[in-house]
C-alpha cells in the first residue's frame, strides 16, 4: 500500500473519535534532482501537534498550549521547501552526521588522516555542505501507545562528506500524549566512524515571530561548559560557570548578561556554547535544560541520554529572514537547545568518545517536554 494511501486510512480511522492521535501527510514540494518531499502532521490527544518533513527531518511547526489552552507555534521556520532549501540557517533539521564543529575539518581515527568539507569560518559544522539535513528521508508513520509516531530511516554512504563507513540511520519522532516531542536516535557502521547526531529547533514559546527570547527564563543543569576560541572551537579546556555569565544554574533570563563584556560573548556574539551535563551517571535520560515564557505561562523541559547541550541564543539572526506567515525573524528571535556530544570531540582525547564500531548501536534519546505554569 503506498504510504498516502496508508495515512489517509490512518487519518479516517483516527478522526472518527475527537481527541484520538491522528498522522496526516501532504506533499511538501520537489527538490532540484526530483525527489518528493511531504509534510507529516502528528496531533495527540489533546490537540497539540507537529508538522515534520522527510527533508531533513525537519520540524517545521510544533503548537503547544499556553496557561489558558491557546495553542500556538513554538518553533521557527518557512512555509516553503524552496527556502529552506536556500535560506534556512538550520531550522527545525536532523543534524549529523556530525552535530557542531569539528576544527578545520579535519580529524584522525585509527590512525588515519580525514578531510571534511569547511563551511563555517575554515571548520567543518552540522555535518557538512550536505548533511542529514539536506537529504530525503524514508519515512513510516505509526500510531503509537504513546501518541503518533514518524519514523525516518538513511544511509549515508562510506565517504558521504568524507565520513568513513556506511552509516544507518533511523531517526523516530513520537508526539506523546504527555505533550512531549520525543526523538530517538538509532545508527550502526559498518567501519569505525564518528556520530554525534542532534535536534535544531530555534524555539520561542511566545509563539514563532513573537519577539525576542531574552525574556525567557533559562536554567540549565550544568556546572561546567567548553570554552571556545574565536573561530567557535572548544579550546580543550572544561571550565566551570560559577561566577560568568554562563551561570544557569538557578533561572535567569536569557538576555540579563547576554551583552556583558565577557570574551566568550564576544566571540560568539552571545550564547552559542556547550554546556556538560551533570549527570549522575553516562547515558542515564536526565534533565538538561528548562525555559519558561513569563506572558504565555508555556514552560519547555529538556530530557536527554547525550553529555552536553548547546545553546544558542540566535545572535546570527539579523531581522532578514520572513519566516511562516510573512513574520520577520528578529536578532534573537529564537533559541536553540541541541544535546549532544561535544563539539569537535575527535581532536580532544579528554572529550567523551564519538566512536561508533561495527558491532554497536548508537543511540540517542531526546525529549523537549511542554507544560504551563500559571
Amino acid at each position: 500500500m503506498k504510504i498516502h494511501h496508508l495515512l489517509a486510512l490512518i487519518h479516517l480511522t483516527m478522526s472518527l473519535q475527537a481527541a484520538t492521535p491522528s498522522i496526516t501527510v501532504k506533499p511538501f514540494g520537489k527538490l532540484a534532482d526530483g525527489q518528493k518531499a511531504d509534510l507529516f502532521t502528528l496531533t495527540n490527544k489533546n490537540g497539540a501537534s507537529t508538522t515534520i518533513s522527510n527533508y531533513g527531518g525537519i520540524v517545521t511547526s510544533l503548537t503547544m498550549p499556553d496557561r489558558n489552552g491557546k495553542l500556538a507555534d513554538v518553533v521557527l521556520g518557512f512555509d516553503s521547501l524552496s527556502k529552506y532549501v536556500m535560506e534556512s540557517p538550520y531550522f527545525g533539521c536532523l543534524v549529523g552526521r556530525y552535530g557542531n564543529r569539528i576544527a578545520k575539518g579535519k580529524f584522525t581515527l585509527d590512525g588515519r588522516n580525514y578531510t571534511l568539507a569547511t563551511n563555517n569560518i575554515g571548520n567543518a559544522l552540522h555535518g557538512g555542505l550536505k548533511g542529514f539535513d539536506k537529504v530525503v528521508w524514508e519515512a513510516t508513520p505509526k500510531i503509537t501507545t504513546q501518541g503518533p509516531s514518524l519514523k525516518l530511516a538513511y544511509v549515508s554512504k562510506d565517504g558521504e562528506e568524507g565520513y568513513p563507513g556506511t552509516l544507518r540511520v533511523t531517526a523516530t519522532y513520537t508526539l506523546t500524549n504527555k505533550n512531549e516531542l520525543k526523538l530517538v536516535y538509532r545508527a550502526t557502521t559498518d567501519r569505525d566512524t564518528i556520530v554525534n547526531l542532534t535536534h535544531h529547533s530555534y524555539f520561542n514559546l511566545a509563539g514563532q515571530g513573537n519577539g525576542t527570547i531574552l525574556d525567557h527564563l533559562l536554567t540549565l543543569d550544568s556546572s561546567r561548559y567548553t570554552p571556545v576560541d574565536k573561530t567557535l572551537i572548544p579550546t580543550g579546556k572544561i571550565a566551570s560557570v560559577k561566577g560568568t555569565p554562563f551561570d544557569f544554574r538557578k533561572p535567569t533570563s536569557i538576555g540579563s548578561r547576554i551583552d556583558a563584556k565577557d570574551e566568550q560573548l564576544k566571540f560568539a556574539g552571545g550564547y552559542d556554547h556547550n554546556f556538560v551535563g551533570d549527570k549522575p551517571f553516562p547515558g542515564s535520560l536526565t534533565r538538561i535544560a528548562k525555559v519558561e515564557e513569563p506572558k504565555s505561562g508555556r514552560v519547555m523541559e529538556v530530557f536527554t541520554t547525550e553529555p552536553a547541550v548547546q545553546f544558542y541564543a540566535g545572535n546570527f539572526l539579523d531581522g532578514t529572514l520572513r519566516g511562516k506567515g510573512g513574520k520577520v525573524y528578529a536578532r534573537r528571535g529564537g533559541f536553540c537547545l541541541e544535546p549532544q556530544h561535544y563539539p569537535d570531540s575527535p581532536n580532544h582525547k579528554n572529550f567523551p568518545s564519538v566512536v561508533l564500531k561495527p558491532g554497536e548501536i548508537y543511540k540517542n534519546t531526546i525529549i523537549y517536554r511542554f507544560s504551563t505554569e500559571r
